[in-house]
């Protein structure tokens, strides 16, 4: 039987790197998959269609996780659809890079909201779903800059630190009521954003990674699939690092 046979999860921002890769993972074991991204575009529909192809049932839901009202939309279509909501993937997240003394509110608002404000918005609209089923797995991505902190993204680590906080308070709250609550926390991930990167700076970032390698979507999928997944039904409030054992 496969781990996730029969669950429902919904997954945000997953039209690319991390989140499609995490849906294409639970789409392999069974999950029935809602994803989100700001637009459905023919990307987001050709990714629909190829999770399909795994045999399970799949919606894409145009949703910008920022806000409060069309996240708890998307749930209620979620729920509507399906009958339930065993798993939320809270993964939408931007960055805007900069030093804090040139930072504008605009970067900080921006990143704060898309990354953080999300996960709380999509946790409020869950909760009460899974309350009633006394069950559910949140999985909110964290990142190693969370916990350690990087220069020229105070915006961001902050946004990945809040989530941490997030992560532990709700394991705390709703426990009793059978939901986990658990934070990844990935380090240098190979995706579309990084790809961008130079040879020589990638080169510089691998020789501080213990394993000499950066981190591919998958990665960080296989942990989410284990947090996701029965196998783990005694954690909750943690945060695993995928980082291949770098430090910040």
């Amino acid at each position: 039987m496969k781990l996730l046979e029969g669950k429902v999860a919904l997954i945000t921002g997953a039209a690319r790197g991390i989140g499609k890769a995490i849906a294409e993972k639970y789409a392999e074991q069974g999950a029935n998959i809602a994803f989100t991204d700001l637009v459905i575009d023919q990307d987001a529909l050709q990714i629909k269609k190829e999770l399909e192809a795994y045999g399970v049932k799949v919606m894409a839901i145009s949703s910008n996780a920022a806000s409060f009202e069309e996240a708890h939309n998307a749930v209620e279509e979620v729920v509507k659809e399906f009958g339930k909501l065993d798993i939320l993937v809270n993964n939408a997240g931007i960055t805007k890079d900069g030093l804090i003394m040139r930072m504008s509110e605009q970067q900080w608002d921006m990143v704060i909201n898309i990354n953080l404000k999300s996960a709380f918005n999509y946790v409020h609209a869950v909760t009460p779903v899974m309350m009633r089923q006394r069950s559910g797995a949140i999985i909110n991505m964290s990142s190693v800059v969370g916990v350690g902190g990087n220069a020229g993204q105070a915006n961001y680590s902050a946004s990945k630190a809040g989530m941490i906080g997030l992560t532990k308070s709700i394991a705390q709250e709703l426990g009793s009521r059978g939901i986990r609550s658990n934070a990844v926390a990935p380090g240098f991930i190979i995706t579309e954003m990084t790809g961008k990167l130079s040879d020589e700076v990638r080169k510089q970032w691998a020789e501080k990674i213990p394993l000499r390698r950066g981190g591919t979507p998958e990665d960080v999928a296989n942990v989410c699939l284990f947090l996701a997944s029965d196998l783990s039904s005694y954690v909750t409030g943690q945060v695993i690092s995928t980082c291949g054992g770098m430090k910040m």
